[in-house]
């Protein structure tokens, strides 16, 4: 059977429904045990709410709606946090914290002893590159083997991995703090992930918003770029792979972790392979390229450049502190008050999804509780 990938244009006044339709065109039901909790795993590149950059509350809103409306009531959120962002203001900045308590979510934090535990995992299949990395063991949260995850990427470039999508939002929910250990084998890494979610979830499922996409050098320098559309699938591999194509990247070239995860049996990254249902995007190529910014080329030089080879110096010490102090000044001080605040609030103020924002801002929500 061939991996499917949906795609619905939208629009704000009809996200809400069609985020449901879509879940249910990419065949949700048949992938998300009912009976299981259902992790809502967010995408937070940014604590600040810089468009194209972080899961949308419509998204967020919308996925809830179609799990309830379908029978899914046990459903949680899991966050992390980042050497580059804060959680808690996270999910309030980008407007996840009024649905939550709407809908009634319970959110739960990998990095909290008191909601899970980080436990040693051996994977059945064969790892490319995490004992390498990670010799005294893998170890990943306790709270999620057998439940159902669903991802919440969004359509953007990254400036590591050419995009990033359902595939690299596992890095954060499986991976502890020290997981920049594994930058220099980024692709690799998102492959081991996924054969283990594989082997832990009881079904795995992603919904990807592309209302306003990312291009640029991302996941948070970006240039937003008004898309309208909206991509749900069960396979992470395909849905990245069709993401990557609209874009204007080639999956199986381009992107080497899909390609890898492609040639494991882990997913489809050849779009002539996968059946794509819903709107017509045959003739979607955005022409989006991913560029460098100043802090990349930091990260150029120590994961894949000439000084790669004593990374562990700068990366396995207390050294680190200074690359993630570097990191916090460059983005929270320097992009987002000069720049990024700046490129916001335009969006806000003269797009439509910039509009349906600012609308969650002062609402807290569009729709309200279902019951199935």
């Amino acid at each position: 059977m061939k991996s499917k990938v949906a795609v619905l244009h939208t629009t704000p006044e009809t996200v809400l429904e069609d985020n449901i339709r879509l879940m249910e065109m990419a065949g949700m039901k048949d992938t998300l045990d009912p009976s299981a909790t259902t992790i809502l795993k967010d995408n937070i590149s940014w604590h600040f709410p810089f468009p194209g950059a972080n899961t949308t509350p419509w998204q967020m809103e919308g996925v809830v709606q179609a799990l309830r409306g379908n029978g899914y009531r046990d459903i949680t959120c899991v966050q992390n946090k980042t050497v580059v962002t804060d959680a808690f203001k996270g999910e309030d900045l980008n407007g996840y914290v009024p649905i939550f308590k709407e809908y009634d979510i319970p959110v739960l934090f990998n990095f909290k002893d008191e909601d899970m535990t980080w436990v040693k995992y051996e994977p059945k299949a064969e790892m490319l590159v995490l004992p390498r990395i990670y010799p005294e063991g893998i170890y990943i949260p306790d709270y999620f083997f057998g439940k159902n995850i669903i991802h919440l990427p969004t359509v953007k470039c990254h400036i590591y991995t050419t995009t990033t999508g359902a595939m690299k939002n596992a890095f954060g929910g499986l991976l502890n703090t020290k997981r920049h250990y594994t930058h220099s084998w980024i692709h690799e890494t998102l492959v081991d992930l996924l054969a283990i979610q594989k082997e832990i979830h009881s079904g795995v499922f992603a919904v990807m918003d592309g209302t306003t996409a990312g291009n640029g050098p991302g996941p948070r320098t970006m240039f937003p770029v008004i898309k309208d559309v909206i991509l749900a699938s069960a396979d992470q591999v395909a849905i990245d792979a069709v993401a990557a194509k609209m874009m204007g990247f080639d999956p199986l070239s381009d992107l080497k972790y899909v390609r890898l995860a492609h040639d494991r049996g882990l997913g489809t990254g050849d779009v002539r392979d996968i059946e794509i249902v819903g709107d017509d995007i045959s003739n979607e190529s955005w022409g989006f390229e991913v560029g460098d910014n100043g802090a990349s080329r930091v990260g150029d030089l120590l994961w894949f450049g000439p000084l790669k080879g004593i990374q562990k110096l700068f990366f396995h010490t207390p050294l680190v502190h200074m690359f993630v102090a570097g990191s916090e000044v460059y983005h929270d001080y320097y992009r987002w008050p000069i720049k990024d605040s700046k490129v916001f609030a335009e969006w806000k103020k003269n797009t439509s999804w910039g509009n349906l924002f600012e609308t969650y801002m002062k609402e807290g929500v569009l729709g309200g509780p279902v019951r199935d």
